[in-house]
């Protein structure tokens, strides 16, 4: 996978139909979904964040007005962007932002939303290249090199991956959006002891939600482990959505009698602070 002004954390949701988990040659079948936006500086206004379907498709009109007044201004074109990507409207948010790149090619935050839109879109090759430079060689951006983690994950380089996501994790130690993206790194090549401790410490931060919980209910799943997936799958959730979760968790161990099964998972979160 809105993005906002205020100092909330950036994420970026890459959620899977269906992932081969554990197999001779994992693969993650990706869209990608923007949750919050990459921009600090620049965006929607102090406001409630659109959530229902309706709230989300009235965002997107009032920012095309904006937009289309305009097309290619900074403000307008990332905060447009981010509302089409909500409404998974994924390629038309990848046009609004190549309009933006066109206009302002050596903008950094113009280039990391488009890295962003290209990379929900599955122009995997094009955000790879775009979100290299989207940050300074001298000023790293954790943020963008997260995402760069996650699109590598997506091609497949794993270990280059990983390296995007340890020297993020060098600039911001502990960030549990990395981690969450490193753990799920190491659950592709079948590493589930590493993920596990890295979905370990991103759910021991304060700044964990429950996606991060989820990955981990599911590493610990697939390790066989299903009393601690159940565990932390009920964690901090209403008791009939935690039955719910408990339920799923132990349908996915029943298909996973050891770590070289197949399972489908629906979603796999990929995240970016």
């Amino acid at each position: 996978m809105s993005f906002f002004s205020d100092s909330s954390p950036v994420r970026i949701w890459l959620t899977s139909a269906a992932l081969v988990v554990l197999a001779a040659s994992a693969t993650l079948l990706s869209g990608c979904e923007d949750m919050i936006d990459i921009t600090g500086s620049i965006a929607a206004p102090a406001k409630a964040k659109p959530t229902s379907d309706a709230s989300l498709h009235a965002d997107a009109d009032e920012w095309g007005k904006r937009y289309d007044s305009d097309p290619g201004e900074k403000s307008a074109s990332i905060n447009y962007a981010r509302a089409l990507r909500a409404l998974t409207r994924y390629e038309e948010a990848a046009a609004v932002m190549q309009a933006a790149a066109v206009r302002s090619p050596h903008d950094f935050e113009v280039l990391g939303a488009y890295g962003k839109a290209l990379a929900d879109s599955g122009q995997l090759g094009q955000a790879k290249e775009v979100l290299a430079h989207a940050y300074a060689p001298e000023r790293p951006n954790p943020t963008i090199m997260s995402v760069q983690g996650a699109v590598d994950d997506e091609l497949g380089d794993h270990e280059g991956a990983r390296e995007f996501y340890r020297a993020a994790l060098k600039i911001t130690p502990g960030e549990p959006a990395i981690l969450n993206n490193l753990g799920l790194s190491y659950m592709l090549t079948k590493q589930l002891p590493q993920a596990e401790a890295a979905l370990r410490e991103a759910n021991a931060s304060p700044l964990a939600d429950g996606r991060e919980r989820d990955n981990l209910a599911l590493v610990l799943a697939l390790e066989g482990k299903s009393a601690k997936a159940r565990a932390v799958g009920r964690a901090d959730m209403p008791a009939k959505a935690a039955a719910a979760d408990a339920r799923a968790i132990g349908r996915t161990v029943e298909r996973t009698p050891d770590s070289s099964s197949t399972v489908p998972i629906d979603p796999l979160a990929y995240t970016s602070e």
